[in-house]
């Protein structure tokens, strides 16, 4: 059987301080998966057959050894593409680079699109629909995958189909030379190459958010879908909220009173007799003993857009109720690489030295709540410093997550406030203060027309 040689080391041309060095090749095959470029540890697999199919195969790893980068992750120069969107935006970029020097992308394909198409509409996964999509695009295997899609999922079909033609209308703007290049900017070995960088990234960034986003069913949710796709369009609404992500090693400083102060007090009944003589000399024969806490509860702080933390508020509140704690929390929207969204700011007599700066969106309102209602303790109140304004992890306000809210406050008696001040004040009161819930946005109007 005759066999095709292949040699790593004769790629030459990198401009970004690339160093060739000896290669090992593997034998692999035109199945996906079976052919790689490792960078790190200087080895290629391919196949070595003599089809064109193999051909174009170890054409695409040795164009990957040309232009991508060998020093420096993608995702890591941009914190909100996830590693799966930069590695299909890469794969796009080559598919292209290829076309371009006249390998024909069509034979890419190992006829398992159309089943991997089925496969990821039956289990919803509306994101690695969108990466593939863009791994695969102008080759064989687009069309059968799509098929796949239509089967089971057929509104799947415009979205994708619009993310499709704004990935082949960035390509149709990039010339060649650019789509390829390996220059960096004055020699900087922290930037990404040039053609990775001006096409890759951008390309990344569009399929990340995009892949997060609620899928648009209706006219109006398809024409915000495609807005977002144009340059600097708004992220799609996402439909859920973000996970809950706390901050570790915040510095934290003692308060300025403990956390829990224990008062016994003389009761007319109960468990504990503790004076007796008082059955003779109290009128009111108060004999038992009651221990009763200081004022506690949790108090949930909505930081984003621009409110800040009154330090001189949180240090009355720590003061009249040291039993508090107390959350702060604020999402960046359209985040996927774990910036944390949420910070305890007192607890058990400690508080931060410094507040955190809140992440411009909420996000992460329910789950927030969730935590707040697990730390609840002999049903102490939780207060929700709030405007009542609920968004999911992109930032859009959302009808559904705002019910989610409002089901939780009206069932587990949570108060709403506005500020840190009334919120010392609420924690004071052993009922909670009729308050004007119709001014707390989107969840206060759902709360009064439950009443």
């Amino acid at each position: 059987m005759r066999r095709s040689a292949i040699y790593p080391e004769l790629v030459t041309g990198r401009n970004d301080q690339f160093v060739m060095s000896t290669w090992s090749v593997d034998i692999g095959s035109a199945t996906r998966g079976r052919a790689s470029c490792d960078f790190l540890n200087r080895r290629i697999e391919v196949p070595l057959g003599t089809s064109e199919l193999d051909r174009v195969v170890r054409a695409h790893e040795l164009v990957h050894l040309r232009v991508s980068p060998h020093d420096v992750a993608i995702r890591s120069t941009d914190p909100d593409i996830s590693q799966r969107a930069a590695e299909c935006a890469e794969e796009f970029r080559i598919n292209q680079l290829l076309s371009r020097m006249g390998f024909n992308t069509d034979l890419l394909t190992d006829g398992s699109e159309r089943t991997a198409g089925e496969k990821v509409a039956h289990g919803e996964s509306w994101g690695e629909a969108v990466c593939f999509l863009i791994a695969i695009l102008e080759t064989g295997g687009e069309k059968p995958f799509l098929r796949g899609v239509r089967k089971v999922r057929p509104e799947w079909i415009r979205p994708l189909n619009a993310i499709r033609r704004r990935a082949l209308a960035m390509a149709a703007a990039t010339p060649t030379s650019l789509l390829g290049s390996t220059d960096r900017l004055e020699d900087d070995v922290e930037q990404l190459p040039m053609g990775c960088a001006k096409f890759t990234l951008p390309l990344a960034r569009l399929i990340s958010s995009a892949s997060h986003s609620l899928v648009p069913t209706s006219v109006d949710e398809l024409g915000k879908f495609r807005r977002s796709l144009e340059p600097g369009g708004r992220r799609a609404p996402s439909g859920v909220f973000a996970s809950l992500i706390f901050a570790e090693d915040v510095p934290s400083l003692p308060s300025l009173a403990p956390r829990v102060n224990v008062r016994p007090r003389a009761e007319t009944s109960g468990t504990a007799l503790r004076y007796p003589s008082r059955l003779l000399t109290d009128p009111q024969q108060r004999a038992f003993i009651r221990n009763r806490r200081s004022p506690s509860g949790i108090v949930v702080i909505d930081q984003s857009g621009s409110m800040d933390i009154p330090e001189t508020d949180l240090t009355r509140l720590l003061s009249e109720i040291p039993g508090a704690c107390v959350l702060g929390y604020s999402h960046r929207p359209g985040s996927v690489d774990g910036t944390a969204n949420a910070w305890i700011i007192a607890e058990n007599g400690f508080r931060v030295a410094k507040v955190p700066s809140g992440n411009v969106g909420n996000g992460v309102d329910g789950p927030v709540l969730r935590w707040a209602l697990t730390r609840r303790r002999n049903n102490e109140p939780i207060v929700w410093v709030t405007d009542g304004q609920v968004t999911d992890s992109h930032d859009h306000p959302s009808l559904a997550l705002s019910q989610q809210c409002a089901s939780m406050v009206l069932r587990h008696r949570i108060r709403l406030v506005r500020t840190i001040g009334e919120a010392t004040l609420e924690l004071r009161q052993s009922r909670p203060t009729r308050s004007d819930l119709a001014s707390f946005g989107r969840v206060g109007r759902i709360l009064s027309s439950s009443e």
